[in-house]
């Protein structure tokens, strides 16, 4: 253990408290053994603290769902750089000290360490936001680029309260601000309630695996700012970008997504960053940067005898092969990528594949390298090293998992969810039963598998595999039991004086269904977990195993998702699916996507469809080395 976070979202000020308290419990923790060494404390709402004695940390989120409007949320701060205060806007934090906090005054002896930065947002009874995947994956190359040398993601991984126990649930009756489901707290996050792997994580992963590679080398850089930066979070025609340097070398950050705001095409875009012995212009020409796109880009990186000048693709991780070190990029979406070397650096460049590359040689002896995206070359250093550069688009690079295999790490690009277990490759697929798995290094050993796994043709420096699995389906069954009864208007009060979810006697009112699933799709072999995906609309949406409540849903618009081996059914017991209505009048927010309310005159419950999707699980294994 090296951090110990004391308080969470503390801000009180008065006699024992504010940095009395804070000093107290530090105290009282040293007392008790915990010896470490870094105390923590939230940063935000003006908190005050001991200062020398704890850091503040920070963090923010994509939207508000414990805000109180109904209205679109205005343009989030978490997508502007925080180039003057390391303290975010709202994180939903109940008490408010209006005197200044000590987290600004401390950052020029603290580190910047993110604690709660939203890996999703959860839907909460009165706010239903629903996100896009950049819409998370764009906070990290701003919150980076502002100086943040820790991440610390809430949540990661979606989940569930015990059904029954409703200690920890958080709710108006009970005294709580928020309405959340009594069950169900899927967050949005990379990682579902079930475990399952949203769309966001492809968007993530290539930066954790840069933050691998070259975190401690990004630790050392001070951020600068632009010469002109943004007025505030709504201004939305100030290009958004920073540098973190650490002498003559560095990375720039740029951000032109904030969430359900078009940002605009930004036009003739070149750089010119002063760096402590020289200024480095990228690229070599003006380039037109998209609404949407967001990057990082290397500046004076070297990459062993290879020194790259810059480049206008985001480096994601080292490979070590027989041949020697792959460096795979990212291109970025409408961007040429453009890989500038340093004189002396490199001699001369080969193509590894049929795509070729388009090579410039610089008036200073340098070589500028434009490769097509999904390309590979080699860069011949001067010490007669080789070096090999896979730049992916984007399609293939949100694909990608880099994992232990056959002896050393391997960049693994299929549609499947991929892990490493015991030695062995586990491809998790989602309703599909084919689907195809590139592997780079090639393996040097057989793979085997208990499924249907046939090899395909290299297809360039990939070793590409077709995997098969039989197809399981099972048809689920879903007979109307009752329909809606009228319900009264939503109630507004609590503690946060809005929209508070009905009281329980409320819930007669729902529609019902039974839903029949055979006994068989709930224990079916070859597969990791089965969903039951529902698509309805209507207010709150409740799963009934007999008389027991296993799951529940606030609509959002999207498909409310149950593992069968994530929740308790009985399979002696039917299933019930009860669904509240929505009124066209409930002063609640929904995203204009999945918003019903303007179609309805009263009120909505309505079940589209119940479906079973099967999540295939696929081992690969190495044959035997004497095989």
């Amino acid at each position: 253990m090296i951090g110990i976070q004391l308080e969470n979202e503390y801000n009180l000020t008065g006699p024992q408290q504010g940095p009395a308290h804070i000093a107290t419990l530090k105290r009282l923790a040293r007392a008790a053994g915990l010896d470490v060494p870094l105390y923590t404390v939230t940063g935000w709402d003006n908190a005050v603290f001991p200062r020398r004695e704890v850091a503040p940390v920070f963090g923010g989120y994509a939207d508000l769902p414990w805000g109180t409007s109904t209205a679109m949320s205005a343009p989030g701060e978490v997508y502007g750089f925080r180039l003057t205060s390391r303290v975010g806007g709202d994180l939903g934090a109940q008490t408010h000290n209006s005197e200044p906090g000590d987290a600004d005054a401390v950052a020029h002896e603290t580190p910047f360490l993110g604690a709660e930065f939203g890996g999703g947002v959860p839907t909460m009874y009165r706010r239903r936001p629903v996100l896009d995947p950049d819409d998370i994956a764009a906070m990290l190359p701003v919150q980076l680029g502002s100086g943040v040398n820790l991440y610390g993601y809430y949540m990661l991984h979606g989940g569930r309260n015990l059904p029954g126990d409703v200690d920890g649930h958080e709710s108006t009756a009970s005294g709580g601000y928020n309405d959340l489901p009594v069950v169900n707290y899927d967050f949005q996050a990379p990682f579902g309630a079930n475990g399952e792997a949203h769309a966001v994580l492809g968007k993530l992963r290539p930066m954790h695996l840069f933050l691998q590679q070259w975190g401690s080398e990004l630790a050392t850089c001070d951020v600068y700012a632009p010469e002109r930066v943004p007025r505030g979070a709504d201004d939305l025609e100030t290009p958004r970008f920073s540098v973190r340097a650490d002498g003559d070398r560095g990375f720039l950050f740029f951000n032109n997504h904030v969430r359900q705001y078009r940002m605009p095409e930004r036009r003739g875009v070149q750089f010119a960053v002063k760096l402590a012995t020289r200024t480095v212009m990228l690229p070599a020409e003006p380039i037109d940067i998209a609404p949407g796109r967001w990057f990082v880009w290397p500046i004076g990186l070297a990459l062993g005898g290879a020194r790259l000048r810059y480049a206008t693709a985001q480096p994601v991780t080292r490979l070590s092969t027989h041949e020697g070190a792959t460096y795979v990029f990212a291109a970025t979406d409408g961007i040429v990528a453009e890989f500038a070397f340093e004189p002396d650096s490199v001699t001369r460049i080969e193509s590894a594949d049929s795509h070729g590359a388009l090579i410039t040689h610089e008036a200073d002896g340098g070589l500028i390298v434009r490769p097509a995206a999904g390309s590979v070359f080699t860069a011949i250093c001067r010490d007669d090293t080789r070096i090999t550069f896979i730049t992916l688009a984007s399609e293939d690079i949100e694909r990608l998992s880099v994992l232990p295999f056959d002896g050393q790490r391997r960049l693994i690009l299929t549609d499947a969810l991929a892990f490493e277990r015991d030695g062995e490759l586990v491809l998790r697929s989602m309703g599909v039963a084919a689907f195809d798995v590139a592997v780079y290094p090639p393996l040097e050993r057989a793979v085997r598998s208990t499924h249907a796994f046939v090899e395909a043709p290299r297809d360039g420096v990939f070793q590409r595999f077709a995997v098969t699995v039989p197809m399981v389906a099972f048809d689920v069954g879903v007979a109307s039991l009752r329909v809606a009864q009228k319900v009264q208007p939503v109630a507004s009060g609590g503690v946060a004086l809005a929209a508070v979810e009905p009281a329980p006697e409320c819930f007669g009112k729902a529609a019902a269904w039974r839903i029949e699933v055979p006994i068989a799709a709930l224990n079916a072999t070859g597969l990791s977990n089965a969903y039951l995906s529902i698509q309805y609309a209507g207010d709150v949406g409740r799963l009934f195993s007999g008389g027991d409540l296993i799951d529940d849903h606030f609509y959002n618009g999207l498909s409310w998702e149950i593992g069968v081996r994530n929740v308790m059914i009985d399979p002696q017991q039917p299933l019930m699916l009860t669904v509240l209505p929505m009124r066209a009048d409930a002063p609640v927010y929904l995203d204009a996507r999945h918003d019903l309310r303007g179609s309805i005159s009263d009120q909505v419950a309505e079940v589209f469809g119940v479906k079973w999707v099967p999540e295939y699980e696929v081992v690969l294994s190495l044959a035997s080395a004497n095989c």
